[in-house]
């Protein structure tokens, strides 16, 4: 549930410090097959020799909502890289290095990264008309990757390309934070393969516009059977198809999206951080996993 501004807890460089401090990540990492995969999950069928780290550049800018988790999320993404060894994590919380023109200072422009995180940004992001093409051209002519946690859907609506490259925008969160049950509609995808096939998470899931699932693959969304409908002015899809995850593919680069991430909490759970460890894995070609469209259950599967 959102906060009013006086209860909203600004980013803090010293809190995200003692996050990458103090985050356990736990990784195996098998020296003979170059494979890292979170400790209790399930590995990969496919497997990956590790040549040489990726770099991964994670965006963090908000000009509307501040979510609490935003350092959570940081955090998670760089200490999974390093204690992997898979990537090398570059957090800003400004936009200066979504460019592919040269930048002075000792600063690195799109062309030193293999894949994007934009964790819980937020309004119309600090981006000129030549940013926004290299960004879209990072991803769809570069076959570079992009994930969106949570409120990235709820960033650039005056930029129809973004809302077309991530899938959709946020419209209202229709439950707030709540027990959200959940049903895992692709088993087989790297990101959600070790979630059961139905399960419960307390989190805030969005409702998206302009959003179909015949241009994305649902891998998570919520069972209808299973929630309340009654007076619920913020319910807007009357198709009733919530999507809590969904992987496609840009031109020739790689996308994931999920709602998952709201809270502070959400982030000490080894699920959530293994779904956007194996996010980011599979953006960067790590694995692989099928994009293509399905049709949704005609039967709503009842979570235990």
């Amino acid at each position: 549930m959102r906060k009013n501004s006086k209860e909203r807890a600004a980013f803090s460089p010293f809190r995200l410090g003692v996050l990458l401090a103090g985050v356990a990540f736990s990784i195996a990492v098998s020296a003979t097959e170059g494979q890292a995969t979170p400790s209790g999950s399930t590995p990969p069928p496919a497997r990956v020799t590790q040549v040489h780290r990726k770099h991964v550049l994670v965006i963090a800018q908000t000009k509307g909502w501040e979510h609490d988790s935003i350092s959570d999320a940081m955090a998670a993404i760089y200490n999974a890289g390093a204690q992997s060894g898979l990537w090398e994590t570059t957090l800003r919380t400004d936009t200066e290095l979504l460019t592919k023109k040269p930048l002075g200072n000792n600063a690195n422009n799109l062309d030193a990264f293999d894949a994007i995180v934009f964790a819980s940004t937020t309004g119309e992001l600090d981006l000129d008309a030549n940013q926004k093409k290299d960004l879209l051209a990072f991803v769809h002519d570069e076959g570079k990757g992009f994930v969106g946690m949570h409120a990235a859907l709820d960033t650039n609506y005056g930029w129809p390309e973004y809302g077309e490259m991530i899938g959709g925008w946020f419209d209202q969160h229709p439950w707030g934070t709540f027990n959200a049950p959940i049903v895992n509609e692709n088993p087989d995808f790297p990101a959600v393969r070790h979630f059961p096939k139905a399960f419960v998470k307390y989190d805030e899931i969005y409702q998206a516009k302009a959003w179909s699932r015949d241009r994305v693959d649902v891998l998570l969304s919520l069972d209808p059977g299973r929630l309340d409908f009654a007076n619920n002015p913020r319910i807007h899809r009357t198709d009733r198809d919530f999507a809590v995850a969904w992987a496609k593919t840009y031109g020739k680069g790689r996308v994931f999206y999920s709602t998952l991430g709201h809270t502070r909490e959400s982030w000490n759970d080894p699920d959530i951080r293994t779904m956007y460890f194996e996010a980011v894995r599979w953006v960067l070609g790590m694995t692989e996993g099928s994009t293509a469209d399905h049709p949704r259950s005609p039967m709503p599967v009842k979570s235990p």
